[in-house]
């Protein structure tokens, strides 16, 4: 930092802001720090009293705040995202359609290992609309060494994309609702709603809606006929628990489907099932579906509506956060429930 006459200081960075106050008009920062000075701004300095500026002196190898996070925020947006302007070396990320946010969770410790370079972001995995920040990173320092930045870039390649938005796709989704009480008539369907709003929600269709009772043999004709109708997913409700009449995980065997996994350690949703026909997913919901607000159905379906094929780790990872508040008004997904 050093002291200059203003007349001197074309090209040089302001250290601080410099206050304008106009009685009656105006009072705040008619110029901020880091703006650089040009020979147009000289006027109106001479007018505010200001003589002497204290400015850095710009340095070789060395960039500007906006300049740095410009490039930070470049090399770490992927698909479904926008940048703001730099601003006092800050920029934020936007999500520019509505989406499944992922965050490669990996990289971003190791970008914000960096000294003087920062990245925040929301939980990855999460539907997120379409205009809302998702991600904020900064340059520290006025002025930052280039090889530090040329060290993100060479991070954010690494493990590109570091941030994205994927697009939800509108899946034919075909159900299967298990239960002799439904089947029979004896009470009123209450689950296959709750999923079909879900679905909807996330721009998805129930094409096709199957009752059966509980039997094996059942269940499974009743999969394979969804099969043939070209859904991109199939959901059973019910017949997910360990009771003998509780059946579903069977049929989806029977039915030829290879179970990845069958349990979660999520609550509630500990009974959930992922099993997949080929590549179509086949999902076992419990009768929590039913009656949460939010269970690990609201986790993996937006994974999967993405075009993610869910694996076994995918469902152990959901352990940490995996215990829902059951907060009396639900905040999902602005909340911990699912975020490792």
């Amino acid at each position: 930092m050093k002291k200059i006459p203003v007349e001197k200081a074309v090209g040089m960075i302001l250290c601080h802001d410099l206050t304008q106050i106009i009685k009656g008009e105006f009072k705040g920062p008619a110029f901020k720090k880091g703006h650089i000075i040009t020979e147009e701004d000289i006027p109106r300095l001479l007018q505010m009293g200001k003589e002497n500026l204290f400015v850095w002196e710009k340095k070789e190898g060395y960039l500007h705040e906006d300049e740095a996070v410009q490039r930070m925020a470049d090399a770490v947006a992927g698909e479904g995202i926008t940048l703001t302007d730099p601003s006092e070396g800050k920029i934020s990320l936007i999500s520019s359609r509505r989406g499944l946010l992922k965050v490669n969770v990996e990289g971003l410790t190791e970008l914000n290992s960096l000294e003087q370079v920062i990245i925040a972001t929301l939980h990855t995995d999460q539907v997120v609309e379409k205009d809302l920040i998702v991600a904020g990173t900064r340059a520290i320092p006025l002025q930052i060494d280039e090889k530090i930045i040329e060290q993100w870039e060479a991070l954010a390649e690494k493990y590109k994309p570091v941030i994205q938005v994927k697009a939800l796709s509108p899946l034919r989704v075909g159900m299967v609702v298990t239960g002799s009480e439904v089947y029979k008539g004896r009470i009123e369907d209450k689950f296959s709603p709750v999923v079909e709003e879900k679905v909807k929600k996330l721009g998805g269709q129930i094409f096709r809606k199957i009752y059966v009772d509980d039997n094996t043999r059942m269940i499974a004709d009743a999969i394979q006929e969804i099969m043939r109708e070209k859904v991109d997913l199939v959901v059973v409700t019910g017949g997910m628990s360990v009771d003998p009449d509780d059946l579903t995980p069977a049929g989806v065997v029977v039915a030829g489907g290879k179970i990845i996994s069958y349990g979660s350690p999520t609550m509630p949703g500990a009974m959930f099932m992922v099993a997949y026909i080929g590549d179509i997913p086949v999902l076992g919901l419990p009768g929590c579906v039913m009656f949460a607000s939010t269970t690990v159905f609201d986790l993996i379906l937006p994974r999967i509506m993405a075009g993610e094929t869910i694996t076994r780790r995918d469902i152990v990872k959901l352990g940490h956060g995996g215990l829902c508040q059951g907060c009396s008004t639900c905040r999902f997904p602005a909340c911990a429930f699912g975020k490792a």
